[in-house]
């Protein structure tokens, strides 16, 4: 085993361990903590919405049938499960209606898909608020970091981002179980060397597993943890060594990034809420249109045309012809066609917009063959540092408007205020929860910190 370990420390997933061990709650600062509290409390939210769909309703009849041990409380759910089926469905109902959160560089990412690997967990072994609020820093540090290093992004690619989550997962998931650093290194290795996803689950007609591969790669990242605390070994050069992640995707990796400035700040602090429950690069556009018709006071019926200007892989994932007559909810929440018809009819975008009754609602069908989608070369060299677009309105009396932003509602340069936020968390909850209970969570997740056992907080989140 000591050959073992110094063989590790040559690798870049040694160093992460590190780090990922040696970092405590008295490291962070209250402006992490508090957005540890914020997206928990939004995940927790986009949970109780997303536990309602059918794909979540599937997948929970599935691991039901499957039975096993029930050591972890699944949200919205009467019943226990393993740990790792708990994981998983924790992890789609907060993914499903693709309303939680979203950091995008280089690559594109959920961080909160992987707050079950660390949440889970946590419930079983009865950890403390604050190591649950330390190890959720990691998996946002880690998943955000991958984000940056790779340029192109694995997107550019034709790889899905959940492929990231192979690699941060098990670090934050190892976190909780108290890994040691050869541990950790050997739980990425574990689960990394076996979750390369395609991008065929985000291009043309879109399926449930659309919204299923992240928390599949965060179940994954968990099984290795659990099995790197057993023994079992994963190759340490998944990353940078021989036929790891660099040497068999190509193109250029910065791996200074995912190590530069560790624990000087915490890429949490720079992630953003979705305010609306679609694929993150209709956001813009999407407020655009909303801000142009309330400014200039445009009746949905005087439109001619639209025309929506944003980046290239905008155009290429939102726009093919698959966007202009979605079938399934998984397509229209990634249509920016049909998002912006559904915003102009109904003034909003929320989780019911996607309903089938909605899909084919007449007046947002007659609406999509007028909007058009361009890209826009300017927007294409000021991203990923801002999240450009434009709406131009054309209206039937020969007027037009045109409206830019930089960035969309809930980027975390104009952060969600708490009433927003609050809102947003109520529309999933309170309907499941009634108003006494729904106060409890927020309470426990708003003082996190003092949490004795975080199995107190899944009880109050289960059926």
């Amino acid at each position: 085993m000591k050959g073992m370990a110094s063989m590790q420390k040559e690798f870049i997933t040694y160093k992460m361990a590190q780090f990922t061990r040696r970092l405590t709650f008295e490291d962070l600062d209250q402006t992490t903590i508090q957005n540890v509290k914020r997206f928990l409390l939004d995940s927790i939210g986009c949970a109780f919405g997303g536990s309602l769909t059918d794909d979540v309703a599937i997948m929970r009849s599935f691991y039901n049938d499957m039975g096993g041990k029930e050591d972890a409380s699944v949200i919205n759910s009467a019943r226990k499960l393993p740990v790792l089926n708990a994981a998983l469905l924790n992890s789609l109902m907060i993914r499903a209606l693709d309303y939680n959160d979203i950091y995008w560089e280089e690559d594109p990412s959920h961080p909160s898909d992987l707050i079950p690997a660390v949440l889970t967990p946590a419930e079983v072994l009865h950890k403390t608020g604050k190591e649950l609020i330390t190890a959720i820093v990691l998996a946002y540090e880690w998943e955000q970091r991958l984000c940056e290093f790779a340029k192109p992004g694995l997107r550019e690619r034709k790889w899905h981002h959940a492929t990231l989550t192979g690699f941060a997962a098990p670090l934050a998931a190892g976190k909780i179980l108290d890994l040691s650093e050869e541990q950790l290194t050997h739980a990425v290795g574990i689960s990394a060397s076996h979750t390369f996803t395609l991008g065929v689950v985000t291009a043309g007609h879109l399926t449930m597993m659309k919204n299923t591969v992240d928390p599949m790669a965060t179940q994954a990242g968990l099984q290795g943890a659990l099995l790197a605390q057993r023994g079992y070994e994963g190759p340490a050069h998944v990353i940078d060594g021989k036929e790891g992640l660099v040497d068999t995707l190509g193109g250029r990796f910065d791996l200074d990034i995912l190590l530069d400035g560790l624990g000087e700040s915490f890429r949490i602090n720079r992630c953003s809420m979705k305010a609306f429950p679609t694929e993150a690069l209709t956001h813009t556009p999407l407020s655009a249109v909303l801000q142009l018709m309330k400014e200039k006071q445009i009746d949905k019926d005087s439109i001619e045309e639209v025309i929506i200007e944003t980046i290239a892989r905008a155009a290429d994932i939102l726009a093919d012809p698959t966007k202009y007559d979605p079938q399934t909810r998984e397509t229209a929440d990634h249509s920016l066609p049909y998002c912006v018809a559904a915003v102009i009819v109904d003034g909003a975008v929320t989780p019911e917009s996607f309903t089938q009754e909605k899909i084919f609602d007449p007046q947002i069908r007659a609406l999509l063959p007028k909007i058009k989608v361009v890209v826009n070369e300017e927007f294409e060299k000021t991203f990923p540092a801002l999240k450009q677009a434009a709406a131009k309105i054309k209206t039937k009396n020969g007027k037009t408007f045109r409206k830019v932003l930089d960035y969309p509602i809930g980027d975390y340069r104009t952060p969600m205020d708490e009433e927003t936020l609050l809102k947003k968390f109520d529309s999933m909850v309170l309907a499941v929860t009634g108003q006494r209970r729904r106060d409890q969570i927020v309470a426990m997740v708003n003082q996190l910190e003092m949490v004795e056992d975080t199995a107190e907080l899944m009880r109050l989140l289960k059926g």
